[in-house]
């Protein structure tokens, strides 16, 4: 049997297991073992299903034997906190869900595992998914596996940092306005946002719902091609999914990038930019074009307006979203409460955190008579503005790229105290959610030693352009292919 396992991406597990070189049971045990040795330093789950796990290993090795594996069969992963599981604890990185098992599955739960994928627990998050950095989590900080006194990024900074530990080839996590894509770039990992309504969002706890995205986190674009064909496709259960075909991802990897039209955001390199992690995005924008893409400045006069129109749509969606969770309908209850409205106050202020607190006054107070037009209205008109912005744009060039984030991993605690200095982080990242566009983020480079992501964003239902404009990219660098010297 292979005995690096855990360095071994997606793809290439499954040719092993097809070729019989290790079994499922084998592979799961080999990661549960890495996951026990590592994660009380890391802090990036928040529940192990080794049980569960080894058992659907032995029905996937039994399914093999059969002939009835499935495009997954026997391969690990791991789900992000907020997508419900059944019998399993789906906490959201809550106190107000620190308790809740899920009666049922999400849909990408009940199709990957459809598919064969054995789960290998949950990840911790951002409470709620909100967070750029995996700070407000009821269960402590996530540490980034390139520095522990760096952040992994959020809200999806769990799932990131047990991919890039090798603690799982493959994780699913959410992207409301850049949750996938910027943990990605923080620690050198693919990061996939499909096109909003290509994978239903059934079962995934809503955070804004006009702008949350289910998608993936991998070590190549080649993973990600694998697990969005199994994700996408309609699902009549969820009122966003929407009913387009879904093409052979995996296919669509081998076509060049020669003559692939290739827009740089002239405004994601003004002021704001971490001056290196700009020139390392510029040089992988030069291999692409050594390689026959074609390079092409576009001006996105709108798109610094994404930040301030994000935050106001969000939160305005959150508190409706976040309503439910009263400690009557869903959530925790207080202990002993005087009166029907000490128990939604006190029910509501002991269960949420600082973040989500701050959120819900903010999406309340733009919601409210008197101030709707001057905010939330104005904020969906903007929306709009930013939306055409990347309709004109993509007339003259088939992808749009530009840095992940500003600057590489930031030190745990940093901007904490500085909300908006944490919203900046998600700048380059929440226009392709505003406009429901898909965006992928793949490492192409370091700074002091921590990894930097480029960024790119295609039409809607160009997944099959990103992957492929990534895949080849990664064909010629290796960035993709390091790992964190201590978890090597």
């Amino acid at each position: 049997m292979s005995r690096d396992l855990h360095a071994q991406t997606l793809t290439e597990l499954a040719a092993g297991l097809e070729r019989g070189d290790f079994t499922s049971v084998e592979l799961t045990e080999d990661l549960l073992g890495r996951i026990d040795s590592h994660n009380a330093t890391l802090n990036a789950f928040v529940t192990v299903t080794a049980e569960r796990a080894l058992a659907a290993a032995k029905s996937a090795d039994e399914a093999r034997v059969a002939g009835k594996a499935g495009v997954l069969n026997g391969l690990p992963l791991v789900h992000k906190d907020i997508f419900c599981t059944r019998d399993v604890l789906t906490t959201c990185g809550s106190r107000m869900l620190e308790n809740f098992i899920s009666p049922y599955d999400a849909t990408i739960v009940e199709r990957l595992a459809g598919a064969g994928a054995v789960v290998l627990g949950k990840t911790n998050m951002d409470e709620f998914a909100m967070g750029s950095s995996n700070e407000t989590s009821y269960f402590g900080p996530v540490k980034n596996p390139w520095d522990l006194e760096c952040s992994p990024g959020g809200s999806s900074g769990g799932s990131a940092a047990a991919v890039a530990a090798r603690l799982t080839p493959a994780a699913t996590g959410t992207d409301t306005g850049g949750s996938i894509r910027q943990p990605a770039a923080l620690t050198g990992t693919v990061g996939l946002k499909p096109t909003y309504g290509r994978v239903s969002r059934y079962g995934m706890i809503a955070f804004a719902s006009s702008l949350d995205q289910a998608g993936v986190i991998t070590r190549s674009s080649a993973d990600a091609a694998l697990l969005l064909g199994v994700m996408a496709g309609f699902d009549e259960r969820d009122s966003t999914s929407l009913d387009h075909p879904v093409p052979d991802y995996t296919a669509a990897l081998s076509g060049s990038v020669k003559g692939l039209r290739v827009g740089v955001v002239r405004q994601h390199f003004d002021e704001g930019l971490d001056e290196r992690t700009g020139t390392a995005v510029r040089e992988a924008l030069a291999v692409l074009e050594a390689n026959g893409a074609v390079l092409t400045e576009v001006d996105m006069p709108n798109l610094d307006l994404s930040v301030p129109t994000y935050y106001v749509v969000a939160p305005a969606e959150c508190s409706s979203n976040l309503s439910r969770f009263d400690g009557v309908r869903f959530g925790r209850r207080a202990e002993n409460p005087e009166d029907l409205l000490d128990l939604y106050c006190r029910s509501r202020g002991e269960g949420f955190g600082a973040e989500v607190k701050r959120r819900i006054m903010t999406g309340t107070y733009v919601l409210s008579a008197g101030y709707y037009d001057a905010y939330y209205l104005k904020a969906q008109q903007v929306r709009h503005l930013i939306a055409d912005d990347f309709h004109r744009a993509f007339e003259n060039v088939d992808v749009i790229a530009g840095p992940t984030a500003p600057t590489p991993a930031f030190k745990l605690g940093d901007k904490t105290d500085d909300p908006i200095t944490m919203y900046l982080n998600d700048i380059y990242t929440i226009g392709a959610n505003l406009a429901g566009l898909p965006g992928l983020s793949t490492p192409c480079g370091f700074v002091d030693g921590l990894p930097v992501g480029l960024h790119l964003v295609a039409p809607h239902w160009g997944e099959e352009t990103l992957l492929r404009c990534a895949h080849q990219y990664e064909q010629l660098t290796d960035w993709h292919m390091i790992c964190p010297e201590d978890f090597s």
